[in-house]
């Protein structure tokens, strides 16, 4: 989910995107190499975005957050990309990144320095928490989602501090947090405490007759293979005869092209069995850009592909004036594939689907080792090149307001 600030400076759904490839299961990123997605809250700065990505764009999630090394977690370029193959990572198409990248990069050339994205398993409802109940990962679980009620509540960016190996939301305070060291005295708006401590007891009260009603749990399977929303994976169902006796392949429509070369979920599985689950969209959110924002001079050479197959995006830039927010998820960077260059995407992205929905089925232990090795090789060429500063290798400087300032990046 793209979220962007409104007239009034809270945040409004602008785009849904489903995506097109994961691996792992639900649940989060404990150490390199599990193909484990991160779950949680990361802050995105300029330095974070690599346009030179092996799958075409690639936005880099920060993983390591305070959170995770305060837990002792380990990995390092996840990222959000193109393509349709992942090993660890969020594959949301070429054409589809293209858009999301955009709207990320516009956001910097307003004057934005940075915006968040809250990466959450599944959308944190009174249903999916029933059917997730029985989840070793339920404690974090609940964590997570006081973040995500601050947000659903106020629908503006949470305050995101890590405390005694927690995360703590909203906090003002004059002390300094420490995130592997006791939390210091803080006080929350209690316009917000009391709309979030409703929400969450009416919530409490939904999941209670849900699982009293006998809702089902998802069962906890381990070695998953990730999964492709509903519509991609529809997309690469073998066709079908109708009962005329005619061969139709089922009718969908994608937000983007899936490469040859991408996998379903569970393919090679001697057993063929799916799990269906919901990988819920990630939320990133970004603060209003200023009047007279940093210009192309800037972030040009930052942003911009030195790939000759640039992305053509002004057709997304156009539309977008104000900040922008994400819920996205977030992925371990694959390795580089024997695969010629990725073709630039159709300028006009296609529309994207709500459906976020996802289909989860079992993989051989060998396919995980083997997709594993080659990640290993990629997460050292997948590093953006520029430090998180970042004015390294700018373009000429020109005069601010002009064309050339703000879009000589694009041609």
């Amino acid at each position: 989910e793209v979220w962007k600030e409104d007239k009034d400076g809270r945040f409004a759904l602008l785009e849904t995107f489903p995506i097109c490839r994961w691996s792992g299961e639900l649940g989060p990123k404990i150490k390199q190499g599990d193909r484990q997605a991160p779950e949680g809250f990361y802050t995105i700065t300029p330095g974070l975005m690599n346009p030179n990505s092996n799958y075409y764009l690639a936005i880099n999630t920060g993983f390591p957050n305070a959170y995770d090394r305060a837990n002792e977690r380990t990995g390092n370029f996840l990222m959000i990309h193109g393509d349709c193959s992942s090993a660890g990572c969020y594959a949301m198409t070429d054409e589809q990144i293209q858009e999301i990248y955009a709207l990320a990069r516009e956001s910097f050339f307003g004057g934005q320095r940075a915006f968040q994205i809250q990466a959450y398993p599944f959308r944190m409802t009174p249903l999916n928490m029933a059917k997730h109940r029985n989840s070793p990962h339920m404690a974090f679980w609940r964590m997570l989602k006081q973040g995500y009620d601050h947000f659903e509540m106020s629908r503006l960016e949470p305050k995101v501090d890590v405390c005694e190996k927690r995360y703590v939301f909203d906090a003002e305070t004059t002390a300094k947090f420490t995130p592997a060291g006791k939390c210091p005295v803080y006080t929350v708006n209690e316009e917000l405490v009391a709309a979030v401590k409703e929400k969450q007891q009416r919530d409490e009260r939904q999941m209670a007759e849900l699982v009293s009603r006998g809702t089902p749990t998802v069962p906890i399977r381990t070695g998953l293979d990730g999964g492709m929303n509903a519509v991609f994976l529809a997309a690469l169902k073998p066709p079908y005869t109708d009962a005329a006796g005619i061969i139709r392949s089922p009718a969908v429509s994608l937000p983007g092209t899936i490469p040859s070369h991408a996998r379903p979920p569970g393919a090679d599985s001697p057993t063929g069995t799916v799990v269906e689950a919901s990988r819920a969209p990630a939320r990133v959110a970004l603060a209003p850009q200023t009047e007279g924002g940093a210009g192309g001079n800037l972030f040009g050479s930052l942003f911009s592909s030195n790939d000759k197959n640039q992305s053509n995006s002004g057709g997304v830039l156009d539309r977008v004036s104000r900040a922008v927010g994400l819920r996205s998820g977030e992925a371990e960077a694959p390795a580089p594939k024997a695969k010629p260059p990725a073709k630039p995407p159709q300028a006009a992205a296609a529309k994207a689907v709500a459906n976020a929905g996802a289909i989860r089925p079992a993989a051989k232990p060998q396919d995980v080792r083997v997709e594993a090795k080659v990640e290993a090789k990629a997460d050292a060429q997948a590093k953006p090149a520029n430090d998180a500063s970042l004015l390294s290798g700018a373009q000429p400087t020109v005069p601010t307001g002009t064309f050339d300032a703000r879009w000589g990046s694009f041609r």
